[in-house]
């Protein structure tokens, strides 16, 4: 990572060079750096734009913006700068994403961004003042870590007692209970042990978790201590996206302000153990925040998930137990741990317990994160996020990012939960409520998202290799038979009836979550909104 933000590229003798300095064999550093989307091979362009293609981006006209730049660009310097379509850039608040050099840039029109490349002088997309959120215990900074620094009996009991009596979830998608996940890893024997953050949200529609980062690292880092004095670790990772290099920054201030406290170091938050924690900047790929690819990558290897058992916490990084949260996770624990779970569910709304950060992107007025009362019901979060602009009606959304399921409108008075959401049949997900007005194709969204999942699967296991690109190539040629009249195109859209029985195959027989919900969208949109489908 770091010869490839100073040279710009990896050649074969800066490859060579490294295999013989670190006693590594060259093939080693090649299966690397041809599975990572951050390295390349060749020198780069002065400029290299990347706009975002997927779902959010594609709904406010990334499209557009891309055919554009590279007419406007190529006309420009064609051998300065380099135009391409990627997968999401995690802004999904400021769609269509562009970012130029992995730096994203604030909202511009094409021929503004095209003046900028020809002058060079681009506009950087400015980091964000922090904003106070109501799950924070703390008032002000002096405040900060008093949970963990203050004295008590037994903190392991008291951190284990308040995350069971709240019921806690997993806020990065699974749901798994909280409380069970740090006692499974506190009973592990096997030393040494580790504590993850996982911060490498990659999936379209997601990113409450850069927003945490930086208006709440605190309370992420009090979170990972409080783990590791519950389980027993030495050593915490945060496990970033590269492409949150503003997020990075407020990352490392507050770890060295933790680190100036006592939090973190060789006595942490006085407890008489070590504990620091280190930043991982990923090489990219949505697969790796899968947590056992996660790891992978973490020890130098090509970022393809475990076949699991064993489960990371007993066997993960290096083979010792692990303890795997997210960003949002630890955040909420650290507040849990500081109030109480009474304070818990005093948060939610009506029977339900606690708050949730949501993402919201797509068609409303005011895209963004957005900290809520469980049981919200997702009509009301539209209209936080301002409502849909004028003149457009709500079709369908999806409230759990990419991966879960569209629902159409009738189901927006639905509470934003775990169960509600899967008894209206999706699933809260990541926590990215995607909006979308009746101007759009649902087919072509669908579409979108599925190429999406096509595009990131890491090949390891055939059903999702073989089986994504397969639903891809149905439903372009459906979709391009439709665009252009009967006659046209070679896939009648009677063969999409074939799809449920491919989906079925990879959800039963995929290594990961990626494999198993790659056609959730064109699935759920059969199901659910079957008159939105090609005719």
């Amino acid at each position: 990572m770091r010869l490839q933000r100073q040279r710009g590229f990896l050649d074969e003798a800066t490859l060579r060079e490294v295999a013989e300095r670190s006693r590594v064999p060259l093939y080693r550093l090649e299966e690397l750096v041809s599975f990572y989307p951050f390295f390349r091979r060749t020198p780069p362009p002065q400029h290299r734009l990347q706009v975002c293609r997927d779902v959010t981006c594609a709904m406010s006209g990334g499209g557009e913006l891309l055919a554009e730049l590279q007419q406007r660009c190529g006309a420009v310097d064609a051998d300065g700068v380099e135009i391409e379509a990627v997968s999401c850039l995690g802004r999904c608040d400021a769609a269509p994403a562009v970012a130029c050099n992995d730096t994203p840039l604030a909202n511009s029109t094409a021929a503004e961004i095209a003046a900028a490349a020809a002058g060079d002088s681009f506009t950087p997309l400015a980091a964000r003042e922090p904003e106070q959120w109501r799950c924070d215990p703390y008032a002000s900074p002096a405040e900060r870590y008093g949970t963990v620094l203050q004295p008590a009996a037994d903190l392991a009991q008291l951190c284990l007692e308040r995350l069971r009596e709240s019921d806690l979830r997993g806020m990065g998608g699974a749901g798994f209970p909280t409380a069970r996940k740090w006692e499974l890893v506190r009973d592990e024997t096997a030393l040494p042990k580790y504590v993850i953050c996982n911060a490498d949200e990659s999936e379209p529609g997601t990113f409450k978790d850069r927003v945490i980062l930086n208006d709440l690292p605190h309370l992420v880092i009090e979170g990972m201590v409080l783990a590791a004095l519950t389980i027993g670790a030495e050593q915490g990772v945060i496990y970033l996206r590269h492409e949150y290099e503003l997020e990075q920054q407020s990352l490392e201030a507050a770890l060295d302000d933790a680190r100036s406290r006592g939090v973190l170091g060789a006595n942490a938050a006085n407890s008489g153990r070590p504990f620091d924690i280190e930043i991982f900047v990923s090489p990219g790929g949505y697969i790796l925040g899968e947590e056992t690819a996660l790891l992978e990558a973490l020890e130098d290897k090509r970022g393809e998930p475990r076949n699991k058992p064993p489960y990371p916490g007993s066997q993960g990084l290096w083979g010792k137990p692990t303890l795997i949260n997210n960003v949002e996770t630890f955040a909420l624990a650290a507040a849990i741990i500081a109030r109480g779970s009474d304070w818990w569910r005093d948060q939610g709304a009506g029977e339900f317990a606690g708050v949730k950060f949501v993402s919201v992107s797509g068609d409303v007025c005011k895209p963004g994160v957005f900290e809520i009362p469980l049981g919200t019901p997702v009509a009301d979060v539209i209209e936080m996020a301002g409502g849909l602009p004028a003149g457009n009606q709500l079709q369908a959304f999806l409230p759990g990012g990419a991966s879960s399921n569209f629902l159409p409108a009738d189901k927006a008075d639905t509470p934003l939960d775990f169960d509600s959401l899967r008894d209206a049949g999706s699933m809260l997900g990541t926590g990215a409520l995607i909006v979308i007005g009746d101007q759009h194709d649902l087919f072509d969204l669908a579409t979108n998202i599925v190429t999406f999942f096509r595009n990131e699967s890491c090949g390891k296991c055939v059903p999702c290799r073989l089986g994504g690109a397969a639903a891809v190539d149905l439903l372009q040629r459906v979709g391009q038979r439709v665009g252009q009249g009967v006659g046209q195109g070679d896939a009648d859209a009677d063969e999409l009836d074939r799809l449920p029985e491919l989906a079925d195959t990879l959800e039963q027989t995929s290594i990961c979550g990626l494999g198993q919900v790659a056609l959730n969208p064109i699935i759920s949109l059969m199901n659910n909104l079957p008159h939105k489908l090609p005719r």
